[in-house]
């Protein structure tokens, strides 16, 4: 019924103490919950009837299944943030999909080992949203906030023994996001039991306040939970990545104490930082005499970050400048459900671009992708707010301000910080107050409380609004002040702001499609066309921002400047800028990776700048251009090579080298003048002593003929959540991609796992994701294979009308 979540090194130490049943019990409330849409008010006693509702897993997204609507959130609405003059239908800007309404969970469930001397807490990491918590028929609580994780001590709703009932009602209203919020318990649920003297949720604070290279400083405070007043031993062991013990410390609490302070001394610690992401443990135990009462794990990495006006960001006493991306929080086919598997892909990716840091927009991150930033080394920017108390959307944050902003941010603030991914906390991004008279007073009382709570990490929030944020008073309250796509205007806020540095916390908003190309090639604001797409030519942006090159040049050129987050890493659900009025596109185009995941062409021009530990060359575009014979189809090269020469079908088109006479030129090679003809262009790069070192070719392709696999994973854990990532592409006879393939797909799963979901990254297709077919995009789609809970070998089978079917197999260990 539950699935035992213990860490493996805690349970041990917990085992060795003689006659000891577990101090502390751990467990995912994933399997087997009822779940109802509408509303349901006698769902909350205990004998209600729910037989008939759908039986579902949570981590669970009610309303990604769709179907896409252009009427399921249909506004008309001015979107002052980008610069709009006057209101406008929005068919797709929250994605299209059936989110608002009311929904029901329910769940019966037992309480292991539980009795008198014993509490129990439910922890939500997430739900969306406006949820009440029912159990047993009382309500618990209510928590209005979609993304953010909350919990309950439930000790006094349960029965000592037998089946337990919780119930969860959430609502979404429409016009309360600005993109696809995602529905229902998206997030996981645990149910924690300990004794009465324990360590309450998030009851561990540690920071690394002393480090260098020889020896590191830790202090850990833990709070106590107790309901008689006693006196305990705090114990510590500080583990290394291997499990070794490297400093232990043991520290009497009396019993009027709630806090109790540890310091350790660790010698030659490893730094953590996205290069060697280096994980620690203390493993605290908490003793009333001789009875062990809890233990409790607290990961953290030994690292020290700096802002100084002069040098920037340092970390471990380097200066760095972040190469940062923002990240709504949806998965694209799986929608807000959470998923390890996803995000992992989803980092992984990231970093093979060179990308070291995300900044969680515009949101609490799900607790999956801090953890996975803390093992594999990205740097993040925790993000709370929308929205303060001006609205930007009817039924937005605003509402809750007023009664929730504090309790949400120490809820945040809690969560995240020891966590040393975690380099900065944002409190809201683009919010209207910066324009009101006491904007500069709520921002400075949202950063009291981050400083209250966590004095080691500064505080920033992306502006928009320029002049009033300066003019006002507000950037210049933030100890970071973030600016969002006002590259031009970098100067003129150092030139007039106390920080002595500034941050792009938001910046490019290029938009494009993958595969689709444009002409003829130019510069062009809010460009539409009557296919939907945009070009991946890479020169075209909205109304209020930029192309990547725009940055790179004042982030390379002004020492101030400490990076920069582009929006976005991912494309994602709603916000389909430039077409937010013109359906069916309901998706967005900002992304680096489409909704599939697949890189678009900006891929490479990022990485030929950001991984500097690896060569890109990349030529774009394709080269399959039936009737454009004859006519100027220029050809860009993204390399980290300094310079390269162009072959179109054996003839030198001459060779460029990067050079500043353009921001254009200053990352890309272009050949503008090249005229179309089919065949073939090679890219030959050369490296600074001028020496060729790389090629690239694309061909024109042939009639398509068969399909191509090719899996991110072949081996998945039998947890039937674990997911390979298959992309599947139309080749000609020879095996090159048919860029203007649209073939309809069909994918077959057997064996031990099971078709999960498939998106082609195409803003306006309204194919369900959850239907085992699709239709290619530019020739491409990536369909996910979710691994079941027993060994065994997985069998795939993808197939076309006319052309050759294609498989492959998987493991599931």
């Amino acid at each position: 019924m539950y699935r035992y979540k213990t860490p493996l090194l805690l349970a041990m130490v917990l085992m060795s103490v003689k006659g000891m049943s577990q101090a502390r019990q751990e467990y995912l409330l994933e399997k087997n919950w009822k779940f109802a849409k509408g509303d349901h008010p006698e769902a909350v006693k205990e004998a209600f009837n729910d037989k008939g509702w759908e039986t579902v897993a949570v981590p669970h997204d009610w309303a990604i299944k769709g179907p896409f609507d252009g009427n399921n959130d249909l506004q008309k609405v001015q979107i002052v943030q980008n610069g709009e003059q006057e209101a406008s239908m929005k068919a797709g800007r929250t994605g299209g999909l059936p989110f608002i309404g009311a929904g029901w969970y329910r769940r019966s469930f037992t309480v292991p080992q539980f009795a008198p001397g014993k509490r129990a807490v439910l922890l939500f990491d997430g739900a969306m949203s406006n949820a009440e918590i029912y159990v047993n028929g009382k309500k618990v609580g209510t928590w209005p906030y979609g993304y953010n994780s909350f919990s309950f001590d439930i000790t006094d709703y349960l029965h000592a023994k037998g089946n337990n009932t919780l119930a969860v009602r959430l609502e979404n209203f429409e016009q309360a996001s600005r993109w696809y919020p995602g529905a229902g318990l998206y997030r996981n649920v645990h149910l924690i039991v300990t004794n009465d003297t324990h360590i309450p949720v998030w009851g561990t604070y540690l920071t690394t306040p002393a480090v260098t290279k020889d020896s590191a400083t830790v202090r850990l405070q833990t709070t106590i939970d107790r309901s008689k007043k006693t006196a305990v031993i705090i114990k510590t062991n500080l583990l290394d990545a291997s499990g070794k013990v490297v400093a232990s410390a043991s520290t009497p609490l009396p019993a009027d104490s709630t806090i109790a302070t540890q310091s350790f001394s660790v010698a030659h610690p490893a730094l953590w930082s996205p290069e060697t992401p280096v994980i620690y443990k203390a493993v605290t135990q908490v003793y009333e005499g001789t009875q062990l009462k809890d233990a409790y794990e607290t990961p953290f990495g030994i690292r020290s970050i700096e802002y100084k006006a002069g040098k920037g960001f340092l970390l471990n006493g380097v200066p760095r400048k972040f190469k940062g991306v923002c990240n709504h929080h949806d998965l694209g086919p799986l929608g807000a459900a959470i998923n390890t598997a996803a995000l992992r892909r989803q980092v992984r990716l990231l970093k093979d671009m060179g990308c070291d840091a995300i900044r969680t927009t515009h949101n609490m991150p799900a607790p999956e992708l801090v953890q996975l930033c803390d093992e594999m080394g990205i740097m993040l920017m925790v993000e709370s707010f929308d929205e303060w108390k001006a609205p930007k959307v009817k039924n937005g944050y605003s509402l809750y301000f007023d009664e929730w902003v504090e309790k949400d941010l120490v809820n945040m603030l809690h969560h995240y910080r020891n966590n040393p991914s975690n380099i900065m906390w944002s409190i809201g991004n683009e919010v209207p107050d910066q324009s009101s008279a006491n904007g500069k007073d709520i921002a400075r009382r949202l950063q009291d409380i981050c400083h209250r709570e966590d004095p080691t990490r500064p505080v920033t929030a992306g502006m928009d609004r320029f002049d009033d944020a300066i003019n006002k008073g507000f950037a210049a309250v933030l100890d970071i002040p973030g600016f969002n796509y006002k590259p031009q205007r970098y100067p003129e806020a150092y030139s007039k702001l106390p920080q002595g540095f500034l941050m792009g916390t938001e910046t490019a908003s290029t938009v494009s499609s993958r595969g689709i190309y444009k002409f003829p090639v130019e510069f062009a604001k809010n460009k539409m066309y009557d296919d939907n797409q945009s070009s991946s030519y890479d020169f075209e942006a909205c109304s209020w921002s930029q192309v990547p090159d725009d940055e790179f040049v004042q982030q390379d050129d002004l020492d101030y400047a400490i990076g920069e987050f582009v929006w976005t890493g991912f494309d994602y659900l709603g916000e389909p800028t430039p077409y937010d009025s013109k359906w069916p596109s309901h998706s967005s185009y900002f992304g680096i990776f489409d909704l599939a995941g697949i890189p678009k062409d900006r891929f490479y021009l990022y990485r030929s700048k950001w991984n500097t530990q690896q060569a890109t060359l990349h030529l774009l575009p394709h080269w399959t251009w039936p009737g454009r014979e004859g006519q100027v189809t220029p050809v860009f090269c993204y390399t980290s090579y300094p310079s390269a020469e162009l072959f179109v079908n054996g003839k030198s088109m001459g060779r460029l080298s990067k050079d500043t006479s353009s921001h254009q030129s200053r990352y890309r090679l272009m050949w503008k003048d090249v005229v179309y003809q089919p065949g073939a262009i090679k890219v030959v790069a050369y490296d600074v002593a001028g020496k060729a070192v790389a090629e690239e070719s694309v061909k024109t392709a042939g009639a398509p003929h068969h399909i191509q696999l090719e899996a991110d994973r072949s081996v998945l854990k039998a947890d039937g959540k674990d997911l390979a990532y298959i992309t599947a592409s139309v080749v000609d006879a020879e095996g090159n991609l048919c860029p203007d393939a649209g073939n309809l797909l069909q994918f077959e799963v057997t064996g031990a796992g099971s078709f999960k979901a498939v998106a082609n990254g195409d803003a306006t297709s309204l194919e369900a994701f959850q239907e085992p077919r699709m239709k290619v995009f530019s020739g491409r789609l990536v369909f996910i294979v979710q691994a079941g809970e027993k060994m065994g070998k997985v069998n795939v089978v993808v197939k076309a009308d006319k052309i050759r079917s294609a498989s492959c197999g998987l493991s599931v260990k």
